[in-house]
């Protein structure tokens, strides 16, 4: 279908004026001989033979010729006169000319008929102007010329793909690499930090496992943004016993510790620029939670650190001490942050160590120095 409608519209010719100058021409061929025999009849009015309008024009000036020789003032008559003969001749050549050109040839009106019958056709079929049908032949040329090349465009996008694919599985492959052999020095550097928060005998590890190379498809269906690896972290908080899913087995204050753990470790190394830890402090007192205090002190000298906590070990050392109350307004709770300046502190902390009396207040203001 796209063959036969792109080669009838190029084998047109088509022309965006054409249509106008062929409906001009068709008029004058058609009607040729009434067009002749109407300028020869205007000719021979205006010849001279006798009666003719040069003829009677002749005598009129004759008659006015004399007219002025008996009244100086007639000039005016005659030059009029003078003009409309010029006008006449010039009227009688210009239509002998058109009537020249007139010519009967019934070829070339047959010629004329075909080739708008032809357009009307075109017109009926592709559009209701000829910019209309050459556009849609043009349109069509292009549907054309990707199909009957679909082969070789196929062909050079495959090309591509494979060449994609392979720098896929190189940058997959590298990376895979790259963290086997970074997993050992990471579950060291966690484990380490884990000692420092309480867990002492705990150990921490990273599960990675791979997609098989024959697993992997061409199109690399199987890997994500992150590679062909899955990785999955791994703790054992009690000797004895094997890691596992970190995710299955750590309570939420478990978790919080070994995330401030990796957070420690990587500190450095992320982008992560606000760290917030929720009950972190769960379930420890004493040196691990002066432990975590000063992990989070760490992170916080590269990071923004958000801490939720009870303890006054892990509320003293930060540079900003809010306190959170609720209250009844308008017989709804709401929920408030306040930002204690530094006797405030000092009262909020003794309150956290168990009361308002002499030796908390004087524990609580050794905690902030």
């Amino acid at each position: 279908m796209l063959r036969l409608q792109s080669k009838e519209i190029s084998a047109a010719r088509l022309q965006p004026e054409e249509e106008e100058q062929l409906h001009q021409e068709f008029q004058r061929s058609n009607n040729a001989a009434k067009l002749l025999q109407l300028s020869q009849t205007a000719l021979d009015l205006l010849s001279d033979h006798e009666g003719s309008l040069s003829v009677q024009a002749g005598l009129i000036g004759r008659a006015l010729m004399e007219l002025q020789r008996l009244d100086t003032s007639a000039t005016a008559v005659v030059s009029l006169h003078e003009q409309s003969v010029s006008v006449l001749r010039e009227l009688q050549s210009e239509l002998s000319h058109y009537a020249e050109k007139i010519e009967i040839d019934p070829a070339r009106l047959q010629q004329l008929e075909e080739r708008l019958n032809l357009i009307h056709s075109l017109k009926r079929k592709y559009g209701s102007t000829i910019a209309e049908v050459i556009d849609f032949g043009e349109e069509t040329r292009c549907k054309l010329e990707m199909l009957e090349q679909r082969d070789a465009e196929l062909m050079r996008l495959n090309a591509e793909l494979a060449t994609l694919d392979a720098q896929l599985l190189r940058a997959g492959h590298e990376l895979s690499a790259r963290r086997r052999k970074l997993i050992p020095q990471l579950s060291k550097s966690v484990t380490k930090q884990l000692g420092d928060l309480g867990f002492r005998q705990s150990r921490f590890d990273v599960l990675l496992t791979t997609i098989p190379k024959d697993e992997l498809t061409q199109s690399g269906a199987r890997s994500s943004q992150h590679g062909f690896d899955t990785i999955e972290f791994q703790f054992a908080p009690n000797p004895g016993e094997p890691a596992r899913a970190l995710r299955a087995i750590a309570s939420s204050g478990e978790l919080a510790r070994v995330m401030l753990a990796l957070k420690t470790v990587l500190a450095v190394v992320d982008q992560v620029p606000v760290l917030v830890f929720d009950e972190v402090d769960a379930n420890v007192g004493g040196e691990t939670a002066n432990a975590v205090a000063e992990k989070m002190q760490q992170i916080a000298r590269s990071r923004q650190v958000l801490c939720i906590t009870h303890l006054p070990q892990v509320a003293a050392p930060p540079a900003a001490h809010f306190v959170a109350t609720k209250q009844m307004k308008a017989g709804r709770t709401v929920s408030e942050l306040t930002l204690l300046e530094t006797d405030e502190r000092v009262t909020e902390l003794a309150r956290m160590l168990g009361g308002q009396t002499e030796a908390a207040r004087r524990h609580a203001e050794a905690l902030l120095k």
